[in-house]
């Protein structure tokens, strides 16, 4: 029998509205306090010369100078999991969610790499952590190495099984691209997005990274808020200016008021991570506590109406 385009869209009006999409939509009703990632610390300490975490209880200290209560830190090992937890909690930082690299496109290392995950995830799990954020590593950092079709398959099945793992954990798996994985037609994004489970695997939203991957295209964006709104349990969030990362979040590149808004015309509520990084070119005229603070007032403004 033919398929007829209305069939397709009414198909997946129907999935849209399916149980298990609502019931993730009322998860994601959940209440996360705003949270900021450590690599925009790292960037703006890196510009300071000096070395973010080296000191941990500095670090910690001028973390709560800029106002914000919870952290998303890249975590590599358990051991590392431990260390942060004891400093977080002697300074009442909360951590909803954690980024762990992982790599999962080659079969050889992905068993060991999703242990690594599930080992730290059982460690953040008991500080109250419920997300883990992963961005599968490329073939190379910073280049524009494509994985043949055999590799994404083999990763987009390991994605989908460590989701599985960690959702027994009571933990959400949030998968993240930077830019490279939207190179060739997004091959590699939309092949995890649509060949993993909404069941075992959500989606961080790392808005800047879409925008540059995209060739600067606010366009996309807001496509792939269409494509994907229902599986958003996460924004990064970055703005820029001119392509440029701007030094604190506001207006710029990307309209942040219209995807606040659309989000709530989508009953969506995710976790909200400012990662509002530095880069060259940026202006300096603040340092990194400066900043922030200026970032969580004006991202509590933005977002105020999904809050």
């Amino acid at each position: 029998m033919k398929s007829t385009r209305r069939d397709f869209l009414n198909g997946f009006a129907a999935f849209a509205l399916s149980p298990f999409l609502l019931s993730l939509r009322s998860e994601q009703k959940q209440s996360f306090p705003i949270s900021c990632s450590t690599y925009d610390w790292i960037t703006f300490y890196k510009r300071q010369g000096r070395t973010w975490w080296q000191d941990p209880e500095a670090s910690a200290q001028d973390f709560l100078r800029s106002g914000m209560k919870a952290i998303e830190p890249n975590i590599g090992t358990s051991a590392e999991a431990r260390q942060m937890i004891d400093v977080l909690g002697r300074n009442d930082i909360k951590m909803p969610s954690v980024y762990v690299n992982s790599m999962l496109h080659d079969a050889s290392e992905a068993e060991k790499s999703m242990q690594v995950v599930l080992s730290i995830a059982e460690e953040t799990k008991k500080y109250g952590t419920k997300i883990v954020v992963t961005n599968p590593s490329p073939i190379e950092w910073g280049g524009k190495g494509l994985k043949s079709d055999a590799q994404l398959i083999e990763q987009a099945r390991n994605v989908d099984r460590l989701g599985s793992a960690l959702k027994k954990l009571g933990i959400t798996l949030a998968y993240h691209t930077h830019d490279m994985e939207l190179l060739a037609g997004a091959r590699e994004f939309h092949h995890v997005m649509q060949n993993t489970s909404p069941e075992n695997v959500s989606f961080c939203f790392d808005v800047h990274w879409i925008y540059r991957g995209s060739q600067n295209s606010q366009v996309a964006v807001f496509d792939v808020l269409k494509l994907y709104g229902n599986r958003v349990i996460e924004l990064h969030i970055r703005q820029s200016v001119n392509g440029i990362w701007t030094e604190t979040f506001g207006e710029g590149d990307i309209d942040y008021d219209r995807f606040a808004k659309e989000l709530k015309d989508m009953n969506l509520h995710p976790h909200l991570v400012i990662e509002q990084c530095v880069e060259a070119n940026t202006p300096d005229t603040m340092d990194a506590v400066q900043a922030h603070r200026i970032d969580f007032e004006k991202v509590k403004k933005t977002f105020q109406q999904i809050l």
